[in-house]
C-alpha cells in the first residue's frame, strides 16, 4: 500500500462517517462497519480505519465497545468555551465611547435565592452591584452581580466608581473556574427602563459563575438587547 495515500483517505473516511452520523443517515445506536470491513471498503489498512474510529470517539460521536464493535452515540448538548469578556473591550471593538455608572452597591445578608445561584452555605454575606454600561449615549448591557464576601471579604469597601466589578474581581481574585448560561428573555419592566427599551422586548442574558480555590467568588447576570450583542466561538479541530 501507498503510504504517502493515508492521510487524504483519512480525512475522506473521516469526512464519510462523519457526514452519515450528523446527516442522521446513521441515527444513535447505529453499529458502525466493522474494522476489518471498513479497511475492505476503503481498500486501507485497519489502522487507518483505527485511527479514524479514534478520532470519532474523542470527539463524541461514536462510542467504542470491547468485543461488540462502534456504535453511533446519543446527541449531547454542545457548549462553548466562552472566554471572560472585557464589556469595555467590547464597545471600544464597535468604535463607540465607553462608560459604566453603578446604581446600587449594598453588603446584606445571603436571601436564599442567592445561596443558590453561589452556591453558599448559610449565613453567608455577599455584596449586591448593579451597573449601567453604555456604547456611545445608549445603554449596551444591564449587569447584576452578586459577590461572596466569604470569598473576596475586599469587596465590601469597593466602590467600583473607577473600575467595573468585573475586571476588579479579576484583578483581585484568580479564579480556577467558571461556568456560562446562555438564553433569550423578554424584557421585564425593569429591565426595560435600565435599558431603555420598549417592554417585551427581545433580550439576551448571558450569567456566569466563577469559583477559586477559597470558594465561590460572583454570579452575574449579563442583559443585553437582542440587537446589542452576539456570541462567538472559535473551534479547532481535534487532533489526529
Amino acid at each position: 500500500m501507498n503510504q504517502s495515500r493515508d492521510p487524504t483517505l483519512h480525512q475522506r473516511i473521516l469526512g464519510e462517517i462523519e457526514g452519515r452520523i450528523v446527516s442522521g443517515e446513521w441515527p444513535p445506536g447505529h453499529r458502525i462497519p466493522f474494522e476489518v470491513d471498513l479497511a475492505t471498503q476503503y481498500d486501507c489498512s485497519r489502522m487507518t480505519v483505527n485511527k479514524v474510529l479514534t478520532q470519532l470517539a474523542k470527539a463524541g460521536l461514536i462510542e467504542r465497545r470491547k468485543k461488540s464493535g462502534s456504535f453511533v452515540t446519543q446527541p449531547q448538548a454542545q457548549s462553548a468555551i466562552l472566554e471572560i469578556h472585557d464589556i469595555k473591550a467590547e464597545v471600544q471593538s464597535l468604535n463607540l465611547p465607553y462608560s459604566y455608572a453603578v446604581s446600587k452597591k449594598v453588603s446584606r445578608k445571603a436571601k436564599a435565592e442567592d445561596s443558590r445561584r453561589l452556591e453558599l452555605p448559610a449565613a453567608s454575606s455577599v455584596v449586591e452591584v448593579v451597573c449601567i454600561h453604555n456604547a456611545g449615549m445608549r445603554p449596551f448591557c444591564l449587569e447584576e452581580r452578586l459577590i461572596s464576601l466569604e470569598t473576596v471579604p475586599e469587596a465590601a469597601d469597593a466602590d467600583f466608581l473607577a473600575v467595573a466589578p468585573g475586571p476588579w474581581l479579576l484583578n483581585q481574585v484568580p479564579w480556577s473556574a467558571a461556568e456560562h448560561r446562555i438564553h433569550a428573555i423578554s424584557a421585564t419592566a425593569e429591565v426595560a427602563a435600565a435599558l431603555d427599551i420598549a417592554r417585551n422586548t427581545a433580550c439576551l442574558v448571558v450569567e456566569r459563575r466563577t469559583w477559586s480555590g477559597a470558594g465561590p467568588v460572583t454570579h452575574v447576570r449579563f442583559t443585553y438587547p437582542g440587537d446589542r450583542h452576539a456570541l462567538v466561538a472559535r473551534f479547532t479541530p481535534a487532533s489526529q
